[in-house]
């Protein structure tokens, strides 16, 4: 294996990423800019950009799927709220010695510090409840949700690029990068890794395995298939959610067990087997529903083609063309108002 200096690059800046193999030098700074004294992370930036995709991708595809997207708005809203507080408690949760006592520091997500379990986790539950409230159907939303996930943490997981993080192991494949944040991390952090890892290979004159770029490539791939199967292979609802669990579930299992900053209790890698067991889980559920929907034949209707989804779809595009026929009627000025206010205004400068 050769070292970062051998393949070219040494000394590297703190802000300095280079994929040696790939001739790729690079400096980018985790602030993108500074207004009212606020510095605005890549991180915050990257993270806001998938997510407005994916709400895009959902809003566009609502209707396949037999849902009003007014009433779905609310669900989402929910769910995003749940995301954050969700990826924020999980990732807080399990690094708890580092921030008890802390308040400020639990708040500060700019840095990094989002747990992408945590966030799904807070979504479903909470974007769950909101849709019962307002009767939108779940299983079918969730179908919609599984690619959008897959587009947000695709995108998403370019902010740890930005800030140096989710790397692996030492590694001397085509892939390998380093940077001036990555080989200060393995410095500082080097002993704590090798405790729980007894396998590990981890040197800051060495290029790492860029876990990110794995998982980001891993979920778009993953949005592009589910989203095939989406238009054309659904054949029941709740079952692009099963895929999304099985596709993510699986590649989060293999790229977590190349990383170095994984969350762990004890010795154990928290994601990794909470990965391992979505995966299994939703492979099984998938196999039954399958076999389910099969068996029924043509008594198996998707929410789409129900009656109730066709009444709520057919009374949204009612209120559409009524919104569009009677937009709201704009205030106008009249004489007196104008006569009133010239009054009120020569009242006040007397």
């Amino acid at each position: 294996m050769s070292t970062v200096e051998e393949l070219g690059y040494s000394n590297l800046d703190y802000d300095e990423i280079v994929f040696p193999r790939l001739g790729i030098d690079v400096h980018v700074n985790p602030t993108a800019f500074t207004i009212f004294g606020v510095s605005i992370q890549w991180y915050g930036i990257i993270i806001v950009s998938g997510l407005l995709i994916a709400l895009l991708f959902a809003f566009r595809n609502m209707k396949r799927i037999g849902i009003d997207p007014d009433r779905a708005t609310d669900g989402i809203i929910g769910g995003i709220l749940g995301a954050l507080v969700g990826a924020r408690a999980y990732y807080v949760l399990l690094n708890w010695d580092s921030y008890k006592g802390d308040w400020k520091a639990i708040i500060n997500t700019r840095e990094g510090g989002l747990a992408i379990f945590g966030g799904l986790i807070g979504a479903v539950i909470v974007g769950g409840i909101v849709c019962k409230l307002r009767k939108v159907r779940l299983l079918p939303m969730l179908d919609i949700c599984g690619v959008g996930f897959l587009i947000g943490q695709g995108i998403g997981r370019w902010g740890n690029f930005t800030n140096q993080e989710a790397f692996g192991k030492n590694t001397d494949s085509l892939f390998c990068m380093s940077g001036g944040r990555v080989q200060r991390w393995i410095s500082l952090n080097y002993n704590a890794t090798f405790s729980y890892d007894k396998d590990v290979t981890l040197d800051p004159a060495y290029p790492v395995h860029p876990c990110f770029l794995y998982e980001s490539f891993w979920c778009l791939l993953g949005a592009v298939l589910l989203f095939i199967a989406f238009k054309k292979f659904r054949k029941f609802d709740g079952q692009i959610i099963l895929m999304y669990m099985v596709w993510y579930g699986f590649g989060r299992f293999v790229i977590e067990g190349l990383r170095t900053d994984s969350l762990m209790i004890g010795n154990l890698r928290v994601s990794q087997a909470l990965a391992l067991v979505i995966c299994i889980t939703a492979l099984v559920l998938l196999i039954v529903q399958f076999s389910r929907v099969k068996r029924m034949g043509s008594d198996y209707v998707l929410y789409v083609n129900t009656e109730e989804s066709k009444q709520l779809l057919a009374e949204a595009d009612e209120r559409l063309r009524k919104n569009k026929k009677n937009p709201p009627a704009e205030p106008v000025e009249t004489d007196s108002q104008e006569d009133e206010t010239t009054e009120t205004d020569t009242d006040s400068e007397t």
